[in-house]
């Protein structure tokens, strides 16, 4: 069964992923996986967000793409914003920026070391 598919058949409810298997090795993984935020969405809402990343976050050419206006772009986006349930990280610090961290006494080089070895 393909994902479409899938996703048709369970509707809204939530889907557990229980078994992963590799294809190329055939290793499998058991156990209980929550699907990631962009694949709980509906089709034509991935294919819209797919759509946009590959425009590089162009709304004129999601206009031309679509044939919607720009209040329309905008709504949609908005729309799966709001479905999106992003968690916020941290960026990673490079070395450059833990040196300078250190050298402004921001951090001490225990600090230091546990940043650079991340």
């Amino acid at each position: 069964m393909n994902w479409q598919r899938l996703t048709q058949f369970a509707r809204d409810e939530e889907l557990i992923v229980e078994r992963v298997r590799l294809r190329d090795s055939g290793m499998s993984i058991e156990g209980a996986f929550e699907l990631p935020p962009l694949a709980k969405l509906a089709m034509d809402e991935q294919i819209f967000v797919t759509a946009f990343v590959r425009s590089h976050g162009s709304i004129k050419e999601m206009e031309r793409l679509f044939g919607i206006s720009y209040p329309t772009v905008k709504a949609r986006l908005n729309k799966l914003s709001a479905k999106l349930d992003f968690v916020e990280v941290e960026p990673e610090t490079g070395g450059g920026e833990v040196l300078e961290m250190l050298e402004r006494g921001e951090i001490n080089v225990k600090e230091a070391i546990e940043r650079l070895r991340k």
